[in-house]
């Protein structure tokens, strides 16, 4: 059982990771492996296409490519994804610029980390392993939602899990459906683009990079954010 967290004060009481672009870069990965998959039963594919599921869960993005012409049934392509990518991650982890650093500033600052994506907990746990002991307390994982991001649901059990109300939390994210998801739920969201450009709006917080970031950024963030 986790601690009660909505009785330790901490600013910001707890920091949700998004994973695949955010903490790590493996959106190449997938990218490739949708298009070997795809150029295995004879269907051109272009990085323009695949850049089009960055974010997504994991069976609409199945539901694409069987859209695109991908005869399979949707968990063959997504089991077939994953075991390609969790190779591949297992050889080596493309972590961001910059992002063990502020992980590991966060985690000395004693900010708990939640773990928020779409990937599922196989691969997702295989990324975990990677990072210092500890950096993580708990995982939201794809295949444990009922609805994937864009859908706020995610992002609302990451927040669950410690107890916490979403706006005591940040969520950081690369893509547009999580972006969405974490702002739908009622986190402070920072967006740091990556393959995908991220829409500059009115109240939205953007960072170029977690390159050079620390726990003084979020503090400075979150209480601007409760003036």
């Amino acid at each position: 059982m986790l601690p009660d967290y909505a009785g330790i004060m901490t600013n910001p009481a707890a920091v949700l990771w998004d994973m695949d672009g955010t903490l790590v870069d493996t959106e190449p990965y997938w990218i490739r492996a949708e298009t070997e998959l795809m150029n295995a039963h004879g269907i051109d594919w272009s990085e323009e296409q695949g850049l089009e599921f960055v974010g997504n869960d994991l069976l609409t993005s199945a539901a694409m490519m069987q859209d695109a012409g991908l005869d399979l049934p949707a968990r063959e392509i997504v089991d077939t994804l994953l075991d390609e990518v969790v190779a591949k991650i297992e050889a080596s982890v493309p972590f961001r610029p910059g992002a063990l650093e502020f992980l590991d500033a966060i985690v000395s600052a004693g900010i708990p980390c939640v773990m928020v994506t779409m990937s599922y907990r196989r691969l997702a746990e295989a990324v975990i392993s990677a990072c210092p002991e500890g950096s993580f307390v708990g995982l939201i994982a794809g295949d444990e939602v009922s609805a994937g991001k864009p859908d706020p649901e995610p992002y609302l059990k990451g927040a669950a899990l410690l107890g916490l109300e979403p706006g005591a939390c940040v969520a950081l994210e690369d893509s547009k459906p999580g972006l969405a998801s974490a702002e739908a739920a009622g986190t402070i969201a920072i967006g740091i683009p990556h393959l995908v450009e991220l829409e500059q709006r009115p109240g939205r917080n953007l960072w170029s990079s977690l390159q050079g970031r620390g726990v003084a950024d979020l503090q400075e963030l979150t209480s601007r954010l409760s003036v």
